[in-house]
């Protein structure tokens, strides 16, 4: 009841403290930020987007994410294929060896970035989601009960005081 006369301009708000009000405007703007630049590292890591839903299920049942072939990796191996058809003697073949070798291991370095990147920042940026700005949210929600319980307080203490005045005038 207090929320909806609030609302509707009915009821006195209680004001939260200036400083605090900012508090919550800044953190209301780090997990907006987080979850943005989240996602986008997210994309940015694993461009695929049914690739990506398929991670995020696996992660939500706590089973290990089966190990993909990058893309670096996948050129390497038809390199190499190539390569051993066209003869590994003939310049081609060689070129290809050479050049298949070289995208194995730039594949190779592009997971291990992936991983590094995943462990080291996406991990804390979820920790963060999904630990403190849940206590976060949690808190606010009952600092919002107890001041609307507060202000209901308030008010009935006012009618109180103004029917015990009206009252007294009429005695």
């Amino acid at each position: 009841l207090q929320f909806t006369e609030e609302k509707l301009g009915q009821a006195e708000k209680t004001e939260l403290d200036a400083h605090f009000e900012n508090l919550l405007a800044r953190a209301d703007c780090t997990k907006n930020w987080t979850e943005k630049i989240l996602r986008q590292t997210e994309v940015l890591l694993q461009p695929n987007p049914s690739a990506r839903v398929e991670e995020f299920l696996y992660e939500k049942l706590d089973r290990k994410v089966p190990s993909r072939v990058t893309n670096g990796e996948l050129l390497a191996q038809y390199m190499t294929e190539a390569a051993s058809d066209f003869g590994p003697g003939t310049p081609y073949g060689k070129t290809l060896i050479k050049v298949g070798e070289t995208q194995r291991r730039l594949g190779a370095a592009e997971r291990e970035f992936i991983h590094s990147a995943s462990i080291n920042f996406l991990t804390p940026l979820r920790n963060f989601l999904e630990g403190d700005w849940r206590t976060i949210s949690k808190e606010r929600r009952i600092l919002q009960n107890r001041r609307l319980d507060l202000d209901a307080c308030k008010a009935r203490l006012k009618k109180a005081k103004a029917a015990e005045a009206k009252a007294a005038v009429t005695l």
